[in-house]
């Protein structure tokens, strides 16, 4: 009899009391198709197939993880899957958080601003400072931000990671990247922004496909200005990099771009965009290769999840010969 009345107690328990869960999580994907002519043939291709997980685990707890799968040539599969964020996120108070893990180091607007969901590039690839490997892209690591404190919208960013040159889950060397940006928002979808990293990059550590034959003292800094607003946008950064070594002493190169766009319907976008890279005269740690581009380009935005994008691009550098290249592209999110 006492047996059966502790059986009716816990069958009551578990039907009154509810069980509820604070975790929320969401999936995303980006992925996008190409068509491009460069004066010599048709060419169709893919560039990367985006998961985006978000989750809310507590009030003050979040985690946001980012995937990429990509073709890799020398893979013995062709493929490859990188991670390229793992953040955990914690609270602090109002808007200051506590961020730790694997990051875009937020160096300029758009490092912080598009990742690897093209759909959501004003145009169809990064400017070139990215291909040219001026800012370190990723940091691991942990620091601090906030967003939109004060009348004027203030923000910071203050991190400090294993550096360039390390693996993903280690140090290669003694030695810490520190990041540290400041922006403000003092109208409507305007944003204003200086960054600040620095780092040492050790003797033998592999940089840019090849081994880095010399110490580097690498201080980096980046001015940004853009809007995107509901007729025009426009954004312009600027890098400017000094590398030390002890053999040459301290060399500069200069990282610019610029971009406009402006909506001539709700849907149809035209845009240009300028690139400028100039490397001094010395510079062992960067791939010298003083370069210009020129971008038109219109943006067809069926919605914000389907956009489609066709663009001519002239390219001079003095290294290589002149480029000139048509690419249509149909970017989406799912």
């Amino acid at each position: 009899m006492k047996g059966i009345l502790c059986f009716l107690v816990t069958l009551l328990l578990l039907t009154t009391v509810k069980v509820s869960f604070a975790q929320t999580t969401q999936i995303r994907g980006f992925a996008d198709v190409l068509t491009r002519y460069d004066g010599d043939k048709v060419t169709f291709g893919f560039d990367e197939q985006d998961l985006f997980i978000t989750s809310t685990i507590s009030d003050r707890v979040s985690f946001l993880g980012e995937s990429v799968f990509k073709y890799n040539a020398e893979s013995a599969t062709k493929f490859s899957v990188s991670i390229e964020r793992l953040i955990v996120n914690y609270n602090l108070v109002g808007n200051h958080n506590l961020i730790m893990g694997k990051i875009h180091t937020p160096v300029n607007y758009w490092n912080d601003t598009y990742h690897h969901g093209r759909v959501f590039f004003p145009t169809i690839e990064r400017p070139l400072l990215f291909a040219a490997e001026i800012i370190p892209i990723h940091s691991t690591g942990m620091g601090v931000q906030a967003n939109y404190l004060g009348q004027v919208n203030f923000g910071y960013d203050f991190f400090i990671g294993n550096g360039i040159g390390s693996e993903e889950i280690k140090d290669n060397d003694k030695y810490k990247s520190v990041t540290a940006a400041i922006h403000i928002r003092p109208a409507d979808r305007l944003k204003v922004g200086l960054s600040w990293y620095s780092d040492v990059i050790s003797e033998g550590a592999r940089i840019h496909d090849k081994l880095n034959l010399y110490k580097v003292n690498q201080n980096l800094f980046t001015a940004s200005i853009s809007r995107f607003g509901n007729k025009f946008e426009f954004l312009v950064e600027s890098s400017a990099g000094f590398n030390k070594t002890d053999s040459t002493g301290t060399k500069t190169t200069m990282a610019t771009y610029g971009y406009a766009g402006v909506k001539v319907s709700e849907k149809v976008i035209p845009y240009v965009r300028y690139d400028n890279l100039h490397y001094q005269d010395g510079e062992l740690y960067y791939r010298k290769n003083n370069t210009q581009s020129y971008v038109v380009g219109i943006r067809y935005e069926i919605n914000y999840l389907a956009v489609v994008k066709l663009e001519y691009q002239h390219q001079q550098s003095e290294n290589l010969k002149d480029v000139n290249m048509v690419t249509a592209q149909f970017a989406i999110g799912f």
